[in-house]
Order: C-alpha cells, then structure tokens, then sequence
C-alpha cells in the first residue's frame, strides 16, 4: 500500500465562499490545501460588476490567515441584462477571469440568474471572441423535467445547442453528475472540460434517504443513481485531461440545512483534497491524481501549474464533528467527526 503521495499543489475550480462570517471561517480549510480557487459569484447581492468582483477579492483577501499562500480568481453573474461590455472590460482588466451560468432558480442564490439563454447571446459571443470561460451550472429549472433528469435534458435542450451556435465558445461543465455528462464533454470539442466534485465521486442518491432525511447529503446538482457515480469515477481516475477538480464546497448554516426548506450545498473544504485521494486510492489510480487535481486545470484555464509540492500520507484526517461560525451557529461538514485514511502534510 502507497504510504505518501506528493504532486504539485492543486487548485479548486469551483468553490463557495459566501461572505462576512461565514467566509472567514471557512477560508482556511480551503487555503491549507489549495494554492488557486475559481470563487462562485452568487452573492445576495450577485457580483455582476468589474467593481463587485474587485471588492469581493479585497474581501477574501483580508480574511485569509496570516502568512497564507493563497489567490482567488474571481467570477461574474450572468443576468439577463447585463452587457457585453462589461464582462469584457472585466476579463481584459483581470477583475474576473470567468462568467458563470445559473439558470434562474436552479440552486442557491440563483433567482437573479438568466431566464432563456438566448437573451445573453450578445454577452456568450464576446465571450467566444475574447477566449472567457463560461461556467456552466447545467440543470433546466421546468417543473415538468424530474430532479434527477435536470442535467440530461440540459445538455439536449441548452448545451448541445449553444455549441452548435458558438463552437469556439470555452465552456466548463461544472459538478458533472451523470454519465451522459460525462460521454458529452468526451465528445465534444477540446474547448468543453468539466469539474467533478468529491462527493459526488462517493454518494449517490440513497445516500440522501438512509435512515430518513439526510439534509447535508442534500445538494444541486442532486446526487444521482449509482451507475452515474461509477461513471464519474471512470473519469476523474482516467487522466482525460477533460476533467479536473472542482470541490463546489458549499457551506450553509446548521439552521438553514436542517429545515423545512433546507438548502442544497455540501460544505467538503475540510479535508477536500484528502476526500480525492481516498477515491484514487480505492480505484488504484493514485498515479492519476495530480494530473486531476494539479495540472488539467490549469491547462484547460490557460494558467501555468504551480510550482510547490504538498504531500498526503496514509495516516489519517479527523474530519471536525462542525465547523463554528459565530455564537450559536455552525456548519456541518461532509463526512462530519468521521476519519479518512488520508492526511495532508507539508510538501
């Protein structure tokens, strides 16, 4: 059995922070393992300005732990209004690096999103000319369209036709759940990559129902049938440099998880990186896991890979039974007082 596995420090391409309270405590479980994060922008306000994307940084950045070794790259909202120009001036500027897609009402924050993506052609044209990546959350929002179809009927309905319209158009496919997913970014243009998250790589739907409701299993994309996890395990193991690591650690409050109406999101940022290893390691694929976690996207986002190395040795992570926000709240991280075989250490 492999004892210590070293690569080159990863990044996560896809990550939720929120804000205030919540972003500073949460922030360090993400800057102890990862050197870069692609930040979701659905804020309440969204940042759908250069402006808001600035002052969004300024903000993590103040709240990192001291000594951290950490840059947030920074993404817009797509509305139905907002204008080409903006987007581009914010791209060449460097406020944001990427535009992120949520239909309206699809997940979290999500309710200012675009309503028909042919009302945004303007903007996704630009964006094809001046080489902008757009992040996809890829699920319909039609009442009629069963929960766990959403991403299927996405990729038929939206995505296969927006690349027909705009074949240069950069597009990351985030949080992929299923195996048509999957067969879509193998085959379609080299411009097409996806993130897949670790939990999504562990559970799948039962996991939300064992025993009875299990509201921190509960997040959207929804996990889905066991051959769609098995599907993109195959993927993440494979070495396409297709696909690549993105954890969408999502954290929400105690109170706003065990609700009535509770929130979709898992909140994985501790111990996210050791989560990976722990999939590798059981498919014998420990080999492949730098080129996920390190170095497909970077290629994919034009970046160059870092230079530092960290390691994980097969000792064990105690995962925090909650996380502590302010008095009386907390969240609940994935896999919550459990142990993983896994630990990361320095490089």
């Amino acid at each position: 059995m492999t004892a210590v596995v070293t690569i080159r420090r990863p990044d996560d391409w896809h990550l939720h922070l929120r804000d205030g309270t919540m972003l500073s405590n949460v922030l360090p479980y993400t800057v102890e393992r990862f050197a870069r994060a692609i930040i979701m922008p659905n804020l309440v306000p969204p940042v759908t300005t250069a402006g808001a994307a600035r002052a969004y940084r300024d903000r993590i950045l103040a709240a990192m732990p001291r000594g951290a070794d950490f840059t947030p790259l920074m993404t817009g909202y797509l509305t139905d209004t907002i204008e080409a120009e903006e987007v581009a001036r914010g791209f060449k500027s460097g406020a944001w690096i990427a535009m992120k897609l949520y239909p309206a009402g699809a997940t979290t924050n999500s309710h200012a999103g675009v309503t028909d993506i042919r009302k945004i052609d303007r903007v996704l044209t630009t964006m094809a000319e001046i080489g902008m990546p757009l992040l996809v959350h890829g699920e319909v929002v039609d009442p009629d369209v069963d929960v766990f179809d959403r991403e299927a009927v996405f990729l038929d309905r939206i995505l296969a036709p927006l690349l027909d319209r705009m074949p240069t158009l950069r597009v990351v496919f985030e949080h992929v759940t299923t195996a048509e997913g999957v067969e879509f970014v193998i085959n379609t243009p080299h411009q097409v990559g996806a993130t897949i998250t670790a939990h999504h790589l562990m559970i799948n739907r039962n996991a939300i129902f064992q025993g009875g409701i299990r509201p921190h299993m509960y997040c959207l994309p929804i996990a889905k049938r066991e051959r769609h996890r098995l599907a993109l395990r195959r993927a993440a193991t494979s070495g396409n440099p297709r696909f690549f690591l993105g954890t969408d650690s999502a954290p929400h409050r105690l109170r706003d998880k065990e609700n009535a109406c509770g929130c979709a999101g898992i909140f994985n940022a501790p111990g996210a990186l050791e989560l990976y290893a722990e999939v590798f390691d059981e498919d014998n694929a420990l080999d492949a896991l730098e080129a996920f976690a390190s170095l497909n996207g970077p290629a994919f986002y034009r970046m160059p890979p870092n230079e530092q190395r960290i390691s994980l040795v097969n000792s064990g992570t105690r995962i925090p039974a909650a996380v502590a926000i302010e008095e009386g709240e907390a969240v609940i991280p994935f896999r919550a007082g459990e142990t993983l075989r896994w630990r990361l250490v320095a490089g």
